[in-house]
C-alpha cells in the first residue's frame, strides 16, 4: 500500500522539486512527522529536511500573533467587558465564564470567515429588536428587558475593545490570527517570493485558509495537493467531497490547472466488517479480541490503527489490549482529570466554596480516605486517618469542625490545616494550600522514588496546573472567592492532558479521529461509530442563529458532519482490512442507532458488508447456597458460643438463616456501625426500652397506680433526652426527620403510659415483678459432652389481676397472628412466622427452669406500632383458620413441648455432621 504522503512526495521528486527548499503545510503536527519519515523512501541520497510545519503554526507566523490558552482569553475578555459594563450590572466571573465561552467561540467563527464585524453584530440586535417588538418596543420597560436588548448592542463594543487589547499585547484567539494572518499576507509574498510551498490532505477550508492559499498559487508560490476519491468527488450528494467539489468549482486557479489528485483507491478490493457491540466496554473488549487475532498474520500489527470515535474509550481500550504488545503509540494524552489527584483536588474545592467552619463527616472521609491523603496522617505508628474515622463513628458526628479533627489527630495538625483550614480567607491561601499539600504528597513518595515515578509525573503536572493558576490570578485578579476557582480548576483540567511514551511511526497505533487526517493504513478499526458520535449531529452552542448563519455562509451542522464523513470515508479510502464497531444499547444521550455511515456504506454497494452482532461471553453462573462444614475449630468455636450462652436472638438467627449465625456467632464480624444521619430503627427501640427501665425498675415489687404512672409522663421529655444523647451521641435531632423521630419516641412512651393508666383506671391490678430481669439457665442435654447455656433479657414481667405475664416490647409492628402456633415442630422452621413466638417462650422456659416463675403463666408482646391492641399473648391454636380455640395459658404441657423443639434446634447447631446452609431469604 502506498500513501497518500508518499505519493504527493513522489509526485513533487518527479517534477524535480528540490524538497529541501520546500515548506510543507498540513492540518497537523501529528501528520508531518510521518511525512519525515517517508522522505527516505523518495530521496536517494543524503539531503537537509524541509520545512514541515502545520497550518495553525503556519498561519501563527503569518500573523505575527501568539495563541494563548482559552481560559486565559477568558481572563483578557473579563478585562473588556469590566470596562465597558456598569459595575452594577456586572456579572461576577464565574457567572460570565458560562456565556462568554459561547461568544468567544461566535468571535472566532466571524473572524476564521471574515465576516464583516460590524454588519453581523448589528445584525444581530436588530433581530433581537424585531423578535421582542412586542415588549422591546414599550415605554415602559423591566430591567430585564433593558439589559438583555443592552447586551446584543454591546456586542460590536465589546469585539472592538476586546480584539484591539488582544493585537496590543500581541497575542489573539485562532479567529484573530486568521484574520490577521490575510491582512499580512501581501507583506509576506513580498518578503518571499521565492519560497515555494506544498498544503497537503486539506479538505474544510475556512475563508481565511481559502484566501491564503488561494493567493499564494496565484503567486505561483504554493502546490496543494487534495486527497478525494472519484467515488466520492463524482457523486454530487456525497458529503465526503463536499469541500473538495466547492473548492474545485470555485477557485479559479482551478480553470486553468489541475486539480490534484481525485484518486481510484476506495473501488478496490476491501473486507469490511461492522460489528454491533453492546456498552462501550463490550466495545473495548472486543477491540483486544479483534487485535489478538490480526497479531497472527501481523505481530508487530505495523500499519494497524484503533481510530476511537469516542475518546472517553481510550481507558477501557488500553486495559483489553494483549499484553504481547511491543509497540505501541497512543496519540491521545491520558486526561488529568482522569487521574486520582483530580478527585483530591475537586473534593478540596467542593467542601471549601462555600465558607463554613465545619464539615460534613462524608466529605471529610472522603478526603483523608484519599491514597494521598492517608500515608500523610501516618504518624508514629499512628493511623490517624482510621482514628478519626473511628471517632466519628463512635460519636456520631454528623458535622466536623477543623479543630475537633485536630484534637483527634493531634500529631497531623500541619496536614489537618492545609486540608480545611484558612481556604476562605484569600485566593492566594487557598492556592498556598493546594501547594503545600503537594509539596507533603511529594516529600512522602519521595521516600521511595523509585517505586512512585508515575505518582511523581501526576503530581508534577497538578504543579504546573496550580502555577498557571497562580499566575492567571495573580495577573488578573479576577477570581474573587472558591467557587469561581473551582470553575477555572475545572476548565483548566478538562483539557490537560498527560502524554504517553510510546513509538510515533512503529507497530499499532491508536488515535481520536481527527488525528487520523492525512494518513493512511491498511487495517483499520474504528468504534463508536453510532449517531450522535461520528458524526455528532446538531448542536447549537452559539449565540448566533440557523438563518443568520446561513446569511453569512458560516459553518452549520451540515458542513460539521461533513468534516466528519470526509475523515471517516479518508480512513476507508486505501485500507485493505476494515473494522466497524457501533454500540447496540440505546443511551440517553448518544441513542443506540448505529451511524448513517453504515448505512450509507451498504446503499452505495460498492463493498460486501459483512454484518455481525457481537454478544458477550457471559458465564452462566449458578445460584447456589453456601455450605460451611462443621470442622474441629467450628466445633470449638460452638462450644465457646454454647458456654456464654445462646440468647433467644442467635436461636432466631440461625432459623432465618443458620449462615448469618455463623458469621454472627462463629466469626464474630458484626454489622459496621455507619454514623447514623437520621436515627436508625434500632435506635428507637433501645431509646424507648431505656426509658421505660428507667421508669419501671425503682417500681419493682409495687403495685401501681395511675397516680404515679401519670407523675412518670411529666419527665418523659428529661428521659427521652438524655437516652438519645446517650444513643445518638453527637447527632442532631434539633431538626429534619430526627426531630420527628424524637417526637415519635416521645409519643411511644407517651401512648404506652396511658395504655397502662386505661387499664389501671378500669379496676385492673398491675405489680411489676421484674424490669429487664437477666436470665441465665444450665439446660442438660445428655448427647452433648459439653454445657450449653440459655441467655435472655426479659424486658417485663408483672401480674395481671393475679396472672403472671412475661412482656417483651417490639417498636415495629406486630400483630396477633404472630405470636400464635398450631404444630409445635413448624416453630423452628418459619422465622417470619413464628420467631415472635419462639423468643417469648425461651423467656417463659429459662424463667421456669431458674425457678422464678410458677406455672401456668402468659407471655406476650407490647408493640408500640399497635398498642391499641394491647399486650399481644402468646396463644397455641388447636387448627389453622377461623374458628380455632385458643389457649392462652402456658402450662407445664406447653414448656414440655416446647423443650422438645428446643433441644432439637439447639442439637442440630451442635451436630458436627449437620453442616451450615444458607437458606434463600
Amino acid at each position: 500500500m502506498t500513501t497518500f504522503i508518499f505519493d504527493v512526495l513522489n509526485d513533487l521528486k518527479n517534477q524535480n522539486k528540490n524538497l529541501s527548499e520546500l515548506t510543507f503545510v498540513l492540518p497537523s503536527k501529528r501528520a508531518g512527522l510521518f511525512l519525515k519519515h517517508q522522505l527516505h523512501k523518495v530521496s536517494n541520497q543524503t539531503i537537509f529536511s524541509p520545512t514541515i510545519i502545520s497550518i495553525e503554526e503556519f498561519v501563527e507566523e503569518l500573523s505575527q500573533l501568539q495563541t494563548i490558552s482559552n481560559t486565559e482569553l477568558l481572563f483578557e475578555f473579563y478585562n473588556t467587558y469590566t470596562q465597558i459594563t456598569k459595575k452594577e450590572e456586572t456579572d461576577t466571573f464565574e457567572v460570565f465564564s458560562k456565556w462568554a465561552q459561547i461568544l468567544l467561540q461566535d468571535f472566532n467563527e466571524i473572524d476564521r470567515y471574515l465576516i464583516p464585524q460590524k454588519n453581523i453584530f448589528n445584525y444581530l440586535s436588530a433581530i433581537k429588536d424585531i423578535e421582542n417588538h412586542h415588549w422591546s418596543l414599550e415605554e415602559n420597560q423591566t430591567e430585564f428587558i433593558k439589559k438583555y436588548l443592552s447586551f446584543w448592542n454591546k456586542l460590536h463594543t465589546y469585539y472592538s475593545h476586546f480584539t484591539r487589547q488582544l493585537i496590543g499585547k500581541k497575542i489573539g484567539y485562532q479567529g484573530l490570527i486568521y484574520r490577521a494572518a490575510v491582512e499580512n499576507l501581501k507583506s509576506y509574498i513580498q518578503n518571499n517570493n521565492k519560497k515555494q510551498h506544498v498544503f497537503l490532505g486539506f479538505n474544510a477550508l475556512n475563508t481565511c485558509e481559502e484566501t491564503i492559499i488561494q493567493e499564494l498559487l496565484q503567486n505561483n508560490l504554493a502546490k496543494v495537493y487534495w486527497d478525494i476519491d472519484a467515488t466520492f468527488f463524482n457523486s454530487a450528494n456525497h458529503d465526503a467531497a463536499l469541500f473538495t467539489r466547492q473548492h474545485e468549482k470555485n477557485w479559479t486557479y482551478f480553470k486553468n490547472n489541475p486539480f490534484q489528485w481525485i484518486t481510484t483507491n476506495y473501488s478496490k478490493e476491501k473486507h469490511i466488517s461492522t460489528f454491533g457491540i453492546p456498552k462501550n466496554i463490550g466495545q473495548a473488549k472486543y477491540i483486544g479480541s479483534l487485535l489478538k487475532n490480526l497479531q497472527n498474520q501481523n505481530a508487530s500489527l505495523q500499519n494497524t490503527a484503533v481510530v476511537l470515535g469516542d475518546e472517553n474509550l481510550l481507558i477501557p481500550v488500553l486495559n483489553a489490549l494483549p499484553e504481547n504488545i511491543d509497540a505501541l503509540n497512543i496519540t491521545m494524552g491520558f486526561p488529568l482529570k482522569s487521574i486520582p489527584l483530580a478527585t483530591l483536588f475537586e473534593s478540596l474545592f467542593y467542601i471549601h466554596k462555600t465558607p463554613s467552619n465545619i464539615f460534613y463527616y462524608k466529605d471529610v472521609v472522603n478526603i483523608i480516605s484519599h491514597q494521598f491523603i492517608r500515608p500523610l496522617l501516618f504518624v508514629e505508628n499512628i493511623d490517624y486517618a482510621s482514628k478519626i474515622i473511628e471517632t466519628i463513628d463512635a460519636n456520631n458526628i454528623i458535622y466536623v469542625s477543623a479543630q475537633r479533627l485536630k484534637e483527634i489527630a493531634p500529631k497531623s495538625v500541619s496536614v489537618i490545616d492545609i486540608l480545611f483550614s484558612n481556604w476562605d480567607k484569600t485566593i492566594d491561601l487557598a492556592l498556598n494550600n493546594c501547594f503545600q499539600l503537594i509539596l507533603s504528597i511529594k516529600n512522602h513518595l519521595d521516600e521511595n522514588k523509585a517505586y512512585q515515578l508515575l505518582s511523581l509525573e501526576y503530581l508534577f503536572r497538578f504543579n504546573e496546573l496550580f502555577n498557571e493558576l497562580s499566575r492567571l490570578n495573580s495577573k488578573y485578579q479576577h477570581i474573587k472567592d472558591i467557587s469561581a476557582l473551582f470553575s477555572i480548576y475545572k476548565e483548566l483540567i478538562s483539557s490537560e492532558t498527560l502524554d504517553f511514551q510510546g513509538e510515533p511511526l512503529q507497530g499499532l497505533q491508536i488515535m481520536g479521529m481527527l488525528e487520523s487526517r492525512v494518513l493512511d493504513f491498511e487495517t483499520v478499526i474504528i468504534s463508536s461509530v453510532n449517531e450522535g458520535v461520528l458524526p455528532s449531529g446538531k448542536s447549537n452552542n452559539s449565540f448566533i442563529p440557523f438563518d443568520v448563519k446561513l446569511e453569512n455562509e458560516l459553518p452549520t451542522y451540515k458542513e460539521k458532519d461533513a468534516v466528519y464523513t470526509y475523515h471517516f470515508y479518508r480512513l476507508l479510502q486505501r485500507a485493505k482490512k476494515i473494522y466497524i464497531l457501533y454500540n447496540t444499547e440505546a443511551d440517553v444521550l448518544t441513542g443506540g442507532e448505529k451511524s448513517r455511515f453504515i448505512t450509507q456504506l451498504d446503499l452505495e454497494d460498492i463493498h460486501k458488508i459483512n454484518h455481525q452482532i457481537i454478544a458477550p461471553q457471559v458465564p452462566v453462573i449458578e445460584a447456589s447456597l453456601q455450605t460451611i462444614e462443621k470442622n474441629d475449630k467450628l466445633l470449638e468455636a460452638l462450644i465457646d458460643v454454647s458456654n456464654k450462652g445462646f440468647s433467644p436472638s442467635s436461636l432466631t438467627s440461625y432459623i432465618r438463616n443458620p449462615i448469618d449465625f455463623y458469621y454472627q456467632k462463629i466469626l464474630k464480624i458484626k454489622e459496621h456501625d455507619d454514623v447514623e444521619e437520621t436515627v436508625a430503627a434500632n435506635t428507637l427501640g433501645t431509646v424507648v426500652h431505656n426509658t421505660l427501665e428507667d421508669f419501671y425498675k425503682p417500681l419493682m415489687g409495687m403495685f401501681i397506680t395511675s397516680e404515679i404512672i401519670k407523675n412518670l409522663k411529666a419527665q418523659i421529655e428529661e428521659k427521652v433526652s438524655f437516652h438519645f444523647k446517650n444513643e445518638y451521641k453527637e447527632g442532631d435531632i434539633t431538626k429534619g426527620k430526627n426531630l420527628i423521630v424524637f417526637e415519635i419516641a416521645k409519643r411511644y412512651v407517651s401512648n404506652f403510659l396511658d395504655l397502662e393508666i386505661q387499664d389501671l383506671n378500669a379496676g385492673n391490678q398491675i405489680k411489676i415483678v421484674a424490669i429487664e430481669a437477666n436470665n441465665e439457665v444450665l439446660v442438660n442435654f445428655p448427647e452433648l459432652d459439653f454445657p450449653v447455656k440459655l441467655v435472655g433479657k426479659v424486658d417485663r414481667v408483672d401480674e395481671y389481676n393475679g396472672t403472671l405475664r412475661i412482656i417483651d416490647y417490639k417498636t415495629g409492628r406486630v400483630d396477633q397472628s404472630h405470636i400464635e402456633i398450631v404444630d409445635w415442630e413448624a416453630i423452628t422452621t418459619d422465622y417470619k412466622k413464628y420467631s415472635k413466638s419462639f423468643q417469648v417462650l425461651t423467656y417463659a422456659y429459662m424463667m421456669y427452669l431458674m425457678g422464678h416463675i410458677k406455672l401456668p403463666v402468659e407471655a406476650g408482646i407490647i408493640s408500640f406500632k399497635n398498642l391499641n391492641a394491647g399486650v399481644l399473648k402468646f396463644a397455641k391454636k388447636d387448627k389453622s383458620g377461623n374458628g380455632a380455640k385458643k389457649d392462652f395459658l402456658i402450662t407445664k404441657e406447653t414448656i414440655a413441648n416446647f423443650e422438645v423443639e428446643l433441644k432439637k434446634l439447639i442439637l442440630e447447631i451442635c451436630n458436627p455432621n449437620i453442616p451450615f446452609i444458607e437458606k434463600d431469604v
